[in-house]
């Protein structure tokens, strides 16, 4: 290089230049050093290098990068506020909205929840992901009629939006309106086999209308799905109960508080959770705005 420079009569670099290209170089480490952690799952790591990469460069991807391995440590108010600096930056990204919808989800904080949806509903008023989302924020806040307004907008845009159909006759159901439940069971029931979560609001909807035996049956099934359904045990235990069937109720009742203690978290959580946390990873690989995981 100094050869060419003596050639040429390039000027040596100056201490600033020198100090550039040491703190670009830096950078540039620490940020793949951070992405081979995070896709390994080493995402303590990753969030260090992250950290320190910005300190150097403030940087909307390493930002990116970062909300993913704070979000796989569940250090969600931190993953939040990436989130938040990376929609101060692209207002119009409704992708980094909804990520921040599902993040408020999880800390269950149903107010911004609710507000990062509507956000993300006025720049993509199309996708049913927003008003599933959105439904889900309104009933966090005990907002029943707007929750069913939202889950059939998202059947609107998406007829065969099944996830939508289940919470809104879950939801249905909490409001008494059975009839409605029904009807929306019927709809899973033609497309979807063997679903526990299905199933399961069948059996209840049949025991809200008196059909004991029936309800019985079908928690049966669900058993038969998912033989450690802590609600179903619990459920069908009360039924027989009810039917005054004090043996089998036993059983069944004493089964629910096996499970329960084998699997606390489960009993805590119930059994009709769709899911969101557990699928917060693929749903940012899914909508990921810079491309984190899109990468070879």
């Amino acid at each position: 290089m100094k050869i060419f420079r003596a050639l040429f009569g390039s000027k040596e670099e100056t201490p600033e230049e020198k100090i550039r290209e040491e703190k670009a170089r830096s950078f540039d480490t620490l940020k793949y050093d951070g992405v081979r952690a995070l896709r390994a799952g080493e995402v303590r790591f990753a969030a260090d290098c992250f950290n320190h990469a910005l300190e150097l460069q403030d940087d909307l991807e390493v930002r990116d990068y970062l909300s993913q391995a704070l979000i796989s440590a569940g250090e969600l108010l931190p993953a939040y506020e990436q989130l938040q600096k990376l929609a101060d930056a692209q207002p119009d990204n409704a992708q980094i909205w909804i990520r921040m919808a599902h993040v408020a989800y999880m800390m269950e904080d149903y107010g911004a929840m609710a507000n990062t949806c509507e956000k993300a509903l006025l720049l993509d008023g199309e996708n049913p992901q927003i008003p599933y989302l959105y439904a889900r924020a309104c009933l966090g806040q005990g907002d029943t009629v707007n929750a069913i307004a939202m889950l059939t907008k998202s059947i609107t845009l998406k007829p065969d939006y099944f996830d939508a159909y289940l919470l809104r006759g879950e939801t249905l159901l909490q409001m008494d309106e059975v009839v409605e439940a029904e009807e929306d069971v019927h709809v899973l029931l033609d497309h979807i086999t063997d679903n526990e979560d299905v199933l399961l609001l069948k059996a209840r909807i049949e025991h809200r209308k008196g059909d004991i035996e029936k309800a019985i049956a079908t928690y049966g099934k669900v058993l038969d799905v998912n033989p450690f359904c802590i609600d179903a045990f619990k459920e069908r235990g009360a039924l027989h109960l009810e039917n005054g069937d004090e043996s089998l109720a036993h059983v069944d009742l004493q089964q629910a508080e096996a499970l329960s203690q084998q699997m606390p978290e489960a009993a805590d959580r119930g059994q009709t959770d769709d899911g969101i946390e557990r699928q917060v990873k693929q749903k940012y690989k899914n909508n990921d705005p810079y491309g984190v995981f899109s990468r070879d």
